[in-house]
């Protein structure tokens, strides 16, 4: 059985992405592109962009912070590395580089150039999880100043996009903080993640 027209578009998007050089200059282990998606694919993650770890193996979210959201989403990693179920398309698809008190941002020519190709290619999308400020400013208008204020308000862009502050370990002191996220958000995310995919699974 040939491709769905979407799927074979997008199959040819991503080797486009995949051979990507747009910033390679900047980039200081060079280009490698993290990208996972599928024309089926119902559930988007929108991150930063991919740490060391990440670009070494070339698996998105492959480390601490990936541990941490597959527990919020309770999804085992044959399930959450299932581009049929899960699309992962981060700001910055390639590692920016260290700064001084972390990473540094995702490059700038990053999401204008390949997101807007992307999204017309993934029609099954019923919800996006932006993770952290840099996916929020892009796709949340009016939204409030700081990422608490944000995903304190995120019912209203529910449940199209779920603002979320990053899985990582150094945010433990800011859940701990702000224990509503994981009693409200986390719970919706995942009965949102587990219907779909469940009805997903049985056509197949």
């Amino acid at each position: 059985m040939s491709p769905k027209p979407d799927q074979k578009h997008l199959d040819n998007l991503l080797d486009q992405i995949n051979r990507c050089r747009i910033c390679q200059d900047h980039l200081p282990l060079g280009p490698r592109p993290v990208i996972q998606a599928a024309s089926s694919a119902r559930l988007m993650i929108i991150g930063q962009a991919p740490g060391t770890k990440v670009h070494e193996t070339g698996i998105p979210w492959n480390d601490p912070s990936g541990d941490r959201l597959r527990r919020w989403l309770e999804l085992d990693r044959d399930t959450f590395y299932n581009p049929e179920h899960i699309a992962i398309m981060p700001m910055g698809l390639c590692y920016p580089g260290r700064g001084k008190s972390g990473d540094l941002p995702p490059r700038p020519e990053c999401a204008p150039q390949w997101h807007p190709q992307v999204w017309p290619l993934l029609p099954n999308i019923g919800m996006t999880l932006l993770v952290g400020q840099y996916a929020q400013q892009r796709y949340l208008k009016g939204k409030p100043k700081t990422l608490t204020e944000t995903v304190k308000t995120w019912r209203n862009w529910a449940p199209e996009f779920i603002p979320m502050p990053h899985p990582s370990p150094r945010n433990t002191l800011w859940l701990k903080k702000n224990p509503w996220f994981e009693e409200e958000v986390v719970p919706y995310i995942r009965d949102y993640v587990h219907r779909h995919l469940a009805k997903q699974k049985t056509r197949f």
